[in-house]
């Protein structure tokens, strides 16, 4: 009996350390459950995502590097030195759990590697502009603030039953969005239960789709031609992290993004309370910020700066007025879109608006950079300095959630594109060999039918 007592000890305290960790595959998804404190949550992470975690980096270490001329020691010594010292300690310990985790798991990736994963969008293209003006160094046109992702919010009129509809579509090169397919369901031992898409490796959703057991939704779309970044400020991850944590309005939402605001990765932010059914958009720009709030109305984003003095003062490069652009196009058709299906919104609409092909500039069917379903591959023009013609990159996977599965801690989801063809990597080589630098990252991508995800009971 005494060996067996023994094993049960010793299987109770790895239960105990590992809390209800769980992984469950689905129609393209990956859906893992972590609990427990920060480091508890950290090392069920790194031992679950171990070999997703690698894959991953590898993924975004091909594209950065390649875009950014910058190697990656440089972003983990940028993850060491300018991310870290604003780490709040409790996402600092989720951070080493995982990295503790990965060694437990026999890779060799280390902390440094783990937060500049977690930093690498507001490294990539905030960060490094700021670094090269300051070090003298041309910086690529390819290093600007992407394009990522269409999304929408509605409530009140504009909805089937007046609560809120809202929905979101993750635009990055495919290489990378291949693999943002997990579904995390995060029970920490302070803050709020949170359920959100994410990418292996990472403490926030970083696309960005999340809910919470107060009934805060919150997802974004990146600003065209932003340029910012303080040094000094809180990392755009923690901060994100931390909103969908212990946010339980719009206005502690808002002032969790504001406070340490370093500019990176600047998005407008699109909040929905399901308590008060009232909406918001949240322009997060580092100079200027702007905050509208609506419980009759919509909010969309395609990339289209609003705040005129925004644009004239961090996004110059931006011409609002050019609609054959792609956040120009897409703000277009969705005015369009929301305002003939007034009344009529609702969780079904909101998932066919993710696969909506019209490009409002040739005023057709026809899946490009233009589309609320961005295919930038099927692209002759590319999307600005962000990508070339035909760049391997576009709407890679989508979710919307109603107010009903809002309240029940669900999210819908679907993998892939919902329009065009499906990705075939071997005859996109074929078409376009200038790609071939990722040849071993880039792979086949089906489209997947949309299916549902709920917060473990």
């Amino acid at each position: 009996m005494k060996p067996f007592r023994a094993i049960l000890a010793l299987a109770l305290a790895a239960s105990c350390l590992l809390g209800a960790s769980a992984r469950q595959e689905k129609k393209g998804w990956i859906q893992v459950q972590l609990s427990g404190t920060p480091r508890e949550m950290g090392l069920q992470h790194g031992r679950i995502l171990s070999a997703e975690i690698a894959d991953g980096l590898k993924a975004i270490q091909t594209i950065i590097q390649h875009d950014t001329k910058k190697d990656w020691g440089f972003y983990r010594k940028a993850g060491k030195e300018i991310l870290w010292p604003k780490v709040e300690q409790q996402y600092r310990e989720e951070l080493e759990g995982i990295a503790e985790g990965l060694k437990e798991k026999g890779s060799k990736l280390d902390l440094w590697d783990v937060v500049a994963l977690n930093g690498w969008m507001e490294l990539a293209w905030y960060y490094v502009p700021v670094y090269n003006q300051k070090h003298g160094i041309p910086t690529p046109s390819t290093v600007t603030a992407p394009e990522h992702c269409s999304a929408f919010i509605a409530t009140g009129a504009y909805t089937s039953n007046g609560k809120i509809v809202v929905a979101h579509n993750a635009w990055v090169d495919f290489a990378i969005g291949q693999r943002w397919n997990i579904v995390f369901d995060v029970r920490p031992a302070q803050g709020m239960r949170m359920i959100m898409d994410g990418y292996p490796g990472l403490i926030h959703s970083g696309d960005d789709f999340g809910i919470n057991t107060s009934g805060i939704v919150i997802t974004e779309t990146t600003i065209s031609a932003f340029q910012g970044f303080d040094e000094k400020g809180i990392p755009e991850f923690v901060r994100a992290r931390k909103a969908l944590q212990y946010g339980k309005s719009i206005d502690e939402v808002t002032a969790i993004f504001k406070e340490g605001n370093n500019g990176g990765y600047a998005n407008a932010w699109l909040i929905g309370d399901n308590k008060t059914n009232e909406i918001a958009r949240l322009e997060l720009g580092l100079k200027n910020v702007t905050l509208e709030r609506t419980r009759n109305g919509y909010f969309a984003g395609s990339n289209f700066p609003i705040n005129p003095k925004l644009i004239a003062e961090e996004a110059s490069g931006f011409d609002p007025k050019d609609l054959s652009t792609s956040p120009t196009a897409r703000r277009v058709r969705w005015e369009s879109i929301l305002e003939k299906n007034k009344g009529k919104i609702d969780l079904k609409m909101a998932q066919r608006f993710m696969g909506d092909d019209v490009d409002s500039f040739e005023n057709k069917q026809q899946p490009n950079e233009r589309t609320l379903c961005g295919r930038l591959d099927l692209s002759p023009r590319g999307s600005a300095g962000w990508q070339p013609p035909y760049g391997p990159c576009g709407a890679v996977q989508n979710k919307a959630a109603d107010a009903s599965m809002i309240d029940k801690m669900m999210l819908s989801a679907a993998y892939g594109p919902q329009c065009g063809p499906d990705f075939k990597v071997d005859d996109f080589f074929k078409a376009h060999p200038e790609f071939l630098y990722q040849k071993g990252v880039l792979k086949d991508m089906p489209r997947q039918p949309w299916v549902d995800f709920k917060a473990a009971q």
